[in-house]
C-alpha cells in the first residue's frame, strides 16, 4: 500500500519544517556573534518564533488525511534530504519548541543567563531534535542523533553541577556511541538490502517501507535497530547513563533533553514497526519482558533515591518500560496511547525538573533529606511540581489519563490482563514515590535553614510564566484530549495495516470528549 504524500507547497507558502530547523540554528549563530547584552533577547526571539511556527504547523496539518504532510524532498550530491510530518511525529515538534523556549526563560533565572555557549547549545539542541523528528531518511535521522552528542557533552562539561562530570561524559559516550553504531549498522543493512534485490540503494523511509518484503536479514536488522534505540529511550538494562547525566547536568538542558529521550520511542514506531514488522512480532515477548522489568526496576529504585534528579531519572526509566509495551502491543489503541503518553510524560517530567532546578537555585541542593517546608515560601514551584506529578501518575484531568486508558486497553487485547495489571501496579508505585517526594520537599518540616526568599535573585514573574505554561498545557489538554488524539489517529490506523498477523486488532479508536 502506497503512502499518500502532500508536499509543503500545497499547504503553506514556505517550507515549514526546514524553517523550524533553521530558525534556532540562525538564532544560535546570532548568539555566538553578538554582544553579551543581546544574547538572551536574540535567543528568546528565535525560540518564540519557533513556538509560533510549530503552532502554525498544527494549524495547517490535516488530521483527517493519512500519509505524510508538508513533505520536502531534495537530492544534494546524491544524498537524499526528506522531511515530513504525520501522526507519529507532529506533536513532538511543538513539544520541543515549547520546552526550548521555557528552558531559555529558566536560564534567565540562573547563573547561565549571560553564558554564550550555554544559550547557543540550547538553541542547537532544539534544532537537532526538530530535525530528527522531521527526518524521513534513515541516514538523515541517524546524523541528527549523532549531532545530539555535541550539545549534551558541551552543556554537561561547561554547566553541570557535579564534580564527576568527565566520568559522566565518558559513560554517556560509551552508551550512546555503541547505540549509534548498532543503529547505523541496521540502517545500512536496510539500504543495501534493497540494492541486493535489484532496486536502487536508498535510505529513504518511504522506499524502505514500500519494499520491506524485499529486505533480507530482517531479524538481524531488528536486533541492531532495537538495541540502538533502547539505549536512547532508555530501556532497562541500557539505562545506566541517564541517572548519572540527570544528577550532574543542569535542569535547563535536562528539560529539553527529555524530549530527546522520546526519540527512542519515536524511532521504534517510525523505523521498526513499518520496516521489519515480522521480526518485531517474533521478538515481542522479549521486548515486553524488558518493559515489565524496567517498570518495576525504575519505580523501586526511584523509591530508594535521596537525590531528586536521580529519582526523576528512574521515574523516566519506569515509564519507558510502559511505553515500549504499548508500542509492541500491535494495535491502534496502544499505539495512540503510547504516542500521546510520550508527549504528556515529556511535558510533565520537564515541569518537575524545572521545579527541582528552581529549588536548587535557592538552596544549592537537590537532596531530599536537606529540604522541606518549601510550600509556604515557594507556592508557585510547589504547584508546578504537584500538577506535573499528578500528570505523570496519569490522574483524571491530565493528558496522560486518556492516553494510559488507550494503552492499557490495547495491552489487555494483545498481552492479557496480567501484563496490564503489572503496568497499573507500576503506576501505583510511581504515585507513591512522587507524592512521597512532594511531601518531603514541600510539606514536611525543613531539616536545615533555607536561604531567605528574595524576588531580586529569584524573579517571580519568570517562574510563574514557566509554571502557568506547563500547568495550563497539562490541564487544558487533559480535559480535552480529542484534538490531540485526532492528530495521531490516522497514522496509528495506517501503521496497523503493516502488522503481519494482527489485522483483527485493526480498528478505529473512539475519541474521548
Amino acid at each position: 500500500m502506497m503512502t499518500d504524500i502532500v508536499y509543503w507547497s500545497s499547504a503553506t507558502f514556505f517550507p515549514l519544517l526546514s524553517t523550524l530547523t533553521l530558525v534556532p540554528l540562525l538564532s544560535m549563530a546570532a548568539v555566538l556573534l553578538t554582544r553579551p547584552f543581546y544574547i538572551l533577547p536574540l535567543a528568546l526571539a528565535g525560540a518564540l518564533l519557533n513556538v509560533l511556527l510549530s503552532l502554525y504547523l498544527l494549524h495547517v496539518f490535516d488530521s483527517e488525511a493519512p500519509g505524510i504532510h508538508l513533505a520536502e524532498n531534495l537530492n544534494i550530491l546524491g544524498l537524499g534530504y526528506r522531511v515530513g510530518v504525520d501522526g507519529t511525529n507532529v506533536l513532538f515538534i511543538p513539544l520541543t519548541a515549547i520546552l526550548g523556549l521555557l528552558a531559555l526563560i529558566y536560564t534567565m533565572i540562573t547563573r547561565h543567563r549571560s553564558d554564550r555557549l550555554f544559550v547557543a547549545c540550547l538553541l542547537a539542541y532544539q534544532a537537532i531534535l526538530i530535525g530528527a523528528f522531521a527526518a524521513l531518511n534513515a541516514m538523515q535521522f541517524w546524523f541528527w542523533c549523532l549531532l545530539e552528542l555535541v550539545p549534551v557533552v558541551l552543556l554537561t562539561v561547561s554547566a553541570g553541577t557535579g564534580r564527576q562530570r568527565n566520568q559522566v561524559i565518558k559513560t554517556v559516550l560509551q552508551y550512546w556511541l555503541s547505540g549509534l553504531a548498532m543503529s547505523l549498522a541496521g540502517f545500512l543493512l536496510l539500504g543495501f538490502g534493497l540494492a541486493e534485490n535489484g532496486m536502487a540503494l536508498s535510505f529513504d523511509w518511504l522506499a524502505l517501507k514500500h519494499h520491506n518484503l524485499a529486505i533480507p536479514n530482517e531479524t538481524l536488522i531488528f536486533i541492531l535497530l532495537f538495541f540502538g534505540f533502547a539505549v536512547r529511550m532508555p530501556l532497562f538494562p541500557f539505562h545506566a547513563w541517564l541517572p548519572l547525566l540527570a544528577e550532574h547536568g543542569t535542569a535547563a538542558s535536562a528539560a529539553i533533553f527529555l524530549t530527546g529521550l522520546k526519540l527512542g520511542i519515536y524511532a521504534l514506531i517510525r523505523f521498526i514497526l513499518p520496516l521489519v514488522p515480522g521480526a518485531a512480532e517474533q521478538w515481542v515477548h522479549f521486548v515486553v519482558g524488558l518493559g515489565l522489568i524496567g517498570i518495576f526496576y525504575g519505580a523501586l529504585l526511584a523509591l530508594m533515591q535521596i537525590n531528586m534528579r536521580r529519582l526523576l531519572a528512574f521515574a523516566v526509566i519506569s515509564h519507558t518500560g510502559m511505553l515500549a509495551i504499548g508500542v509492541f502491543s500491535f494495535n491502534d489503541f496502544a499505539l495512540e496511547g503510547s504516542i500521546l503518553l510520550s508527549v504528556a510524560y515529556g511535558l510533565a517530567t520537564a515541569g518537575m525538573l524545572f521545579s527541582i532546578g528552581l529549588i536548587y537555585e535557592r538552596t544549592r541542593t537537590s537532596f531530599l533529606p536537606r529540604l522541606g517546608g518549601l510550600f509556604v515560601t515557594n507556592t508557585t514551584i510547589a504547584l508546578l511540581f504537584l500538577v506535573s506529578a499528578l500528570s505523570t501518575m496519569v490522574m483524571p484531568g491530565t493528558p496522560g489519563f486518556d492516553a494510559a486508558h488507550l494503552l492499557i486497553e490495547g495491552t489487555i487485547e494483545e498481552h492479557g490482563w496480567l501484563t496490564a495489571i503489572a503496568i497499573l501496579l507500576g503506576n501505583v508505585l510511581a504515585a507513591g514515590f512522587l507524592l512521597w517526594a512532594f511531601q518531603r520537599l514541600f510539606i514536611a518540616n525543613s531539616k536545615r535553614r533555607i536561604q531567605p526568599y528574595s524576588s531580586i535573585h529569584h524573579p517571580v514573574l519568570l517562574e510563574r510564566i514557566i509554571a502557568l505554561t506547563i500547568c495550563g498545557l497539562l490541564i487544558g489538554t487533559g480535559f480535552y484530549t480529542t484534538p490531540w488524539l485526532k492528530f495521531i489517529d490516522q497514522e496509528a490506523s495506517e501503521i496497523g495495516e503493516h502488522y503481519p498477523k494482527h489485522h483483527s486488532h485493526h480498528m478505529n479508536v473512539p475519541h474521548h470528549d
